[in-house]
């Protein structure tokens, strides 16, 4: 039988376990938004994550969510939008308090539920036209005649003054 892991590296696991099998990240590293070395990012936010809880105490569930949506947006070029953001961190901080507290049975048990029923996320991209039958076709974009033409001979308003920051331009005629 395999000596136990330590309590510390346990909670690494669990971290990684979550990130992991977060649909976003697996998406952002198949598809090389945090570039060549991608994978080594998402093992690098494992230990960063980590020790964002160990150096700051009593963590809010928006102040993870901020950490890792930043941490997101910098490294993968990535803002999380579907919903699943204040998931893992929910997760992170269940584990986290979980350890803090010597539970680790149960975190034991997340760690299986976890790798049980982690997969990877599947990103296909729709079929596209070759070129050879898109150079023969004309794309048309429909307008709606309502509204106001861009030519319109109705003058502009004069510009308000005092609104710094603001530059007017104007077609000539």
């Amino acid at each position: 039988m395999a000596a136990p892991a330590p309590p510390h590296a346990l909670l690494a696991e669990v971290v990684r376990a979550v990130l992991h099998s977060w649909p976003v990240l697996q998406i952002a590293v198949d598809n090389g938004f945090g570039g060549v070395y991608g994978q080594q990012k998402a093992d690098w936010m494992v230990d960063v994550v980590q020790q964002y809880f160990h150096d700051n105490a009593d963590l809010q569930q928006s102040e993870v969510e901020d950490f890792v949506a930043q941490l997101m947006d910098q490294e993968f070029d990535t803002v999380v939008d579907d919903g699943s953001l204040p998931q893992v961190c929910d997760s992170l901080i269940q584990a986290f308090s979980q350890w803090q507290q010597g539970a680790l049975q149960q975190l034991k048990h997340t760690l299986n539920t976890l790798t049980q029923k982690s997969q990877r996320a599947k990103v296909t991209a729709p079929p596209t036209q070759s070129d050879e039958d898109s150079s023969d076709e004309t794309q048309v974009m429909e307008c709606d005649s309502s509204a106001p033409s861009a030519s319109s001979t109705e003058p502009l308003p004069p510009p308000a003054d005092g609104e710094p920051g603001w530059t007017v331009v104007r077609k000539r005629k």
